[in-house]
């Protein structure tokens, strides 16, 4: 039974956490994908380690510069989507312009509105709605703090690989009581081994969902296939709204693009049978009870994440969550919190 002094300890504890978070989002933020990245650096140079005959030939610091390069590579390869992708959209703008128009006119004669509407017309009603010239100084804004803040978080990740080389010479350095520093250790052992485990299993399975979309894409002839895979596999990382979002943008995309209602039902039901499969049966799997978090702490957590952190705090919800419950399940006071948190009740 939580006693009250415990429960009123524990919600000053939470309320001051989650002040702190919000008012240094800007700064914790990096950090925190500056971990994630750690994590898969250091997942993927021991994946590359159990590789037979050249795991154990290559030496480590080999595997983490290859392990880096495959990052690197990977980024640029998106950059490259997305930068792709917008000169083909922009080619191509006339026939979705015509696609769009013919699907607005119909929603209009449905609807029975006097008037079909034209590009003329919509283009005014939009511009006394939209402030297109404060729309595109945020776009510019927003771009610019986004590749500031992707070099923020890879010099985070740079140093962070450098501090770990001397991690356990700083802990032991904490206090002169052994079992205190063999306890931080358990602690930072056990977080690095689980959430380590789910990033990487996490990753696994988003890399296959999205190759299975996107071979589903390409067989309706979808256009923009590998930018949609691409979202899809980033998407899953969200818990639950991932899945839906992941089948609503490229549905959105068919709808502009084929003019035959039973392509669009198709690939809508092709895309959410890939989603309920994965997401139901592969993913529980293959990833099993990595975590032992509960599904309504999850929802939880994506809400409260989400509010502290907006789209980032969606992203990293699962993981933060994770550490959280393994600290509070290291402490008696709070241990009751960490019991709640999980799937099971069993720590």
């Amino acid at each position: 039974m939580i006693g009250m002094p415990a429960l009123v300890h524990g919600m000053m504890l939470l309320l001051i956490s989650g002040w702190l978070l919000y008012t240094g989002r800007s700064v914790l933020v990096p950090i925190a994908f500056g971990m994630v990245v750690v994590y898969v650096i250091v997942g993927l140079a021991q994946a590359l380690e159990r590789v037979p005959v050249l795991g154990r030939i290559v030496p480590v610091q080999v595997r983490y510069i290859l392990s880096i390069s495959i990052i690197v590579y990977t980024i640029t390869a998106l950059a490259y989507l997305v930068i792709s992708s917008r000169d083909s959209v922009v080619a191509l703008a006339p026939q979705y312009q015509k696609s769009l128009l013919a699907i607005i006119q119909q929603g209009a004669v449905f609807l029975r509105i006097e008037g079909e509407p034209t590009w003329a017309t919509l283009r005014a009603d939009l511009f006394s709605q939209i402030n297109f010239q404060r729309f595109l100084g945020s776009m510019v804004v927003s771009v610019s703090s986004m590749v500031s803040s992707a070099v923020i978080v890879l010099l985070y990740a740079a140093f962070l690989l450098l501090e770990q080389r001397t991690f356990t010479a700083k802990i032991g350095r904490l206090t002169d009581d052994p079992r205190s520093v063999q306890r931080i250790m358990e602690v930072a052992g056990n977080i690095n081994r689980r959430v380590g485990a789910y990033l990487a299993l996490k990753t696994l399975i988003s890399v296959l969902l999205g190759v299975t979309c996107w071979v589903i894409m390409v067989f309706f002839g979808l256009e923009f296939a590998p930018f949609w895979a691409a979202l899809i596999t980033l998407l899953n990382f969200v818990p639950y709204i991932g899945s839906f979002l992941g089948v609503l943008f490229p549905v959105v995309m068919s709808v502009v693009q084929f003019e035959n209602q039973a392509t669009v039902l198709g690939l809508l039901m092709a895309l959410t049978v890939a989603q309920f499969v994965i997401g139901n049966f592969i993913d529980p799997y293959v990833m099993g009870n990595s975590l032992n978090l509960s599904p309504f702490a999850i929802l939880v957590s994506l809400a409260v994440w989400s509010e502290l952190w907006g789209i980032a705090g969606a992203f990293l919800a699962v993981p933060l969550t994770a550490v959280f419950a393994i600290v509070l399940s290291s402490f008696p006071d709070t241990r009751p919190m960490a019991v709640m948190l999980s799937r099971d009740g069993r720590l």
